[in-house]
């Protein structure tokens, strides 16, 4: 990965406090209350850091995952 400057930098850099953030067990437990899984939401944000940095394909893969988990945890009764 090249290195980063200026806006995509500090954009990457939130991403990964929100992903470190999303690891957190009291988070982790607050958002399984609200039926949310959180190695999903970190895939999520992973995806979405990979994007930023340019990393397409990556992220493509990555968030057709989250779509799928989440799709499947839908059809679930």
């Amino acid at each position: 990965m090249a290195e980063q400057h200026g806006s995509i930098a500090i954009t990457a850099r939130l991403l990964r406090d929100v992903e470190s953030l999303l690891k957190h067990p009291s988070v982790s437990i607050e958002l399984a209350q609200r039926g949310v899984n959180a190695s999903i939401a970190i895939l999520a944000v992973q995806a979405l850091t990979s994007y930023v940095e340019g990393n397409r394909v990556r992220a493509r893969d990555d968030f057709a995952t989250v779509a799928e988990e989440i799709r499947a945890r839908l059809e679930r009764p």
